[in-house]
């Protein structure tokens, strides 16, 4: 069953990337390295303050939403009442996420996809390194560590 839950968690999580998307990758703009953005505002590409504002409203959607989902596949539909359990689910969950999104969503689908190849720099490099992969999801499994904990905390106080 966790199998089953985790794929639908990631394709929930491709499903928001893929809806701040619509309408042209320029709406991810915020996604992009900051040479990319650089030059995107400096040709009339996009709008540094929309851009910061989308950014903003996309993030703090983003979060609720796959934080809202995890509680609920973990503390509904799993059952889970007891921290140890919550934590260690939660870290499964996130984890995989974060190296879904630094395997799947940036080195295969950007790498791979004319989709995020925004006009006029086309000559800047947008696509992260194998090692710039490693050393940020990397990173982040270390913060997903703590986050696991405030996760399967909420988990015990609200269920």
């Amino acid at each position: 069953m966790i199998f089953f839950q985790i794929i639908l968690y990631l394709l929930l999580f491709t499903g928001m990337v893929a809806l701040v998307t619509r309408g042209g990758a320029v709406n991810a703009l915020f996604f992009y390295p900051k040479p990319v953005q650089e030059r995107a505002f400096a040709i009339g590409l996009a709008d540094r303050t929309a851009i910061g504002k989308r950014r903003k409203r996309f993030m703090v959607l983003f979060c609720l939403v796959m934080l809202g989902a995890l509680l609920f596949i973990i503390g509904v539909w799993n059952g889970v009442r007891d921290f140890k359990t919550a934590y260690w689910q939660a870290l499964l969950f996130l984890e995989i996420m974060n190296w879904y999104d630094g395997i799947v969503i940036d080195k295969l689908w950007v790498g791979y996809s004319k989709f995020w190849v925004l006009p006029g720099t086309e000559d800047i490099p947008f696509i992260q390194t194998w090692k710039q992969v490693l050393k940020k999801r990397g990173f982040l499994t270390l913060i997903w560590i703590v986050g696991s904990a405030i996760v399967g905390g909420l988990i015990v106080l609200i269920f």
